[in-house]
């Protein structure tokens, strides 16, 4: 069927629930009988077997057309075979089939619509994952001074992807490092992203402190918002952590209200200490603090890990929060390489269901000095 796989190849995921074959067999055989059984009981004065015409109506809602069509003829068979045991006016056969193909037309109209809708939905999200899968490069990345692995996973539900991003820049100045999430979901969050993530680009290789950095994607920010307010869009903030990691073990950062990194050292895990977090990019100017850089330690064979909130606000179903921190310490020895997949298979776990937002996992090592 056209619109079943995506443009790589993939299987193309539908949204809504799907009914199997053997439930849909069983479950008419089940309601079938149950409606046969209470037709007879209840003798000639109330005929109950009629009100098997909604089931054509209700597998129309979960399952496929062809599923559709099969629930009607059944349908149709089983009142004709049931008309005649109890004796029934042949008119009255014919009528109540007649009706029954009807109905069971207009159901199998209505699956198809639907089905038509829920692709034309999955493609349209699996368009905008592709681009928001564009806009990053993929990893590892690999600088003078360090190597970054890790995950990025946008999401493909409720309302449309998100804006999740990271960067990568080696410049004169030492390797650059963003990890940021756009507020909202969908296009226009995808739009302030490749803003923010053009500026970045820019600015760190132009700008030699930091901080200049990050005012260069606060102006971005501010253009991108003003842009949107001509087009009726509303305004996004974004979250961002900056670095700037060179050969020393002294790492500067700059934090506009996202999650601060973590080092993972000889099995102890400790979240960085960067004071109090500047306000979220595109904000500054209704704030009376300007934004300045914190260091803190990252020495050779540490590993540092940077991640979104689609991982430090997932829920398990009872409501509670992911514990990275501890998961941390469970899978502080593990090889850094493989430590983002474990944390992803883990959040599966936790959550028992796919990601609701964008995941972005980064682990950083310092590169080997070279002989």
């Amino acid at each position: 069927m056209k619109g079943t796989v995506t443009d790589d190849g993939r299987p193309r995921r539908r949204d809504g629930p799907r009914l199997s074959t053997p439930v849909l067999v069983l479950a008419g055989i089940l309601v079938t009988v149950l409606v046969v059984a209470l037709d007879l009981s209840t003798g000639t004065a109330v005929r109950l077997f009629p009100l098997l015409i909604f089931l054509p109506a209700i597998v129309s809602g979960l399952g496929e057309v062809w599923q559709t069509v099969l629930a009607s003829l059944w349908v149709i068979l089983v009142e004709i075979v049931l008309g005649l045991y109890i004796g029934a006016e042949t008119d009255d056969i014919l009528l109540a089939a007649g009706f029954m193909v009807v109905f069971g037309t207009l159901s199998a109209l209505g699956c198809g619509y639907r089905v038509r809708r829920e692709e034309e939905v999955s493609r349209l999200r699996s368009a905008a994952a592709a681009l928001q899968r564009l806009i990053v490069r993929p990893l590892p990345l690999r600088t003078a001074d360090v190597v970054v692995n890790g995950l990025y996973q946008p999401v493909e539900e409720d309302a449309m992807v998100g804006g999740d991003m990271y960067e990568v820049a080696a410049s004169r100045h030492g390797t650059r490092v963003l990890i940021a999430d756009v507020q909202g979901k969908g296009l226009p969050a995808i739009g302030t992203a490749l803003a923010v993530l053009g500026s970045f680009r820019e600015a760190a290789y132009r700008e030699p402190t930091l901080t200049g950095v990050v005012a260069a994607l606060e102006n971005s920010v501010v253009r991108q918002n003003a842009f949107a307010a001509q087009t009726g869009e509303p305004e996004r903030l974004v979250t961002a952590l900056v670095l700037d990691i060179g050969r020393e073990p002294v790492v500067e950062a700059v934090n506009c209200g996202h999650i601060a990194p973590f080092v993972i050292r000889d099995g102890a895990v400790t979240q960085v200490d960067l004071g109090d977090p500047a306000v979220p990019l595109g904000l500054a100017a209704l704030s009376s603090t300007p934004r300045k850089g914190a260091r803190f330690t990252f020495p050779a064979g540490a590993t540092m890990l940077l991640c979104t909130d689609g991982v430090t606000e997932a829920r398990d179903p009872r409501g509670a929060f992911y514990p990275l921190e501890a998961r941390l310490r469970a899978y502080a020895r593990a090889p850094s390489g493989g430590l983002a997949a474990r944390l992803e298979t883990d959040l599966r776990d936790f959550t028992r269901a796919a990601p609701r937002d964008d995941v972005a996992i980064l682990t950083l090592r310092r590169t080997e000095p070279s002989p």
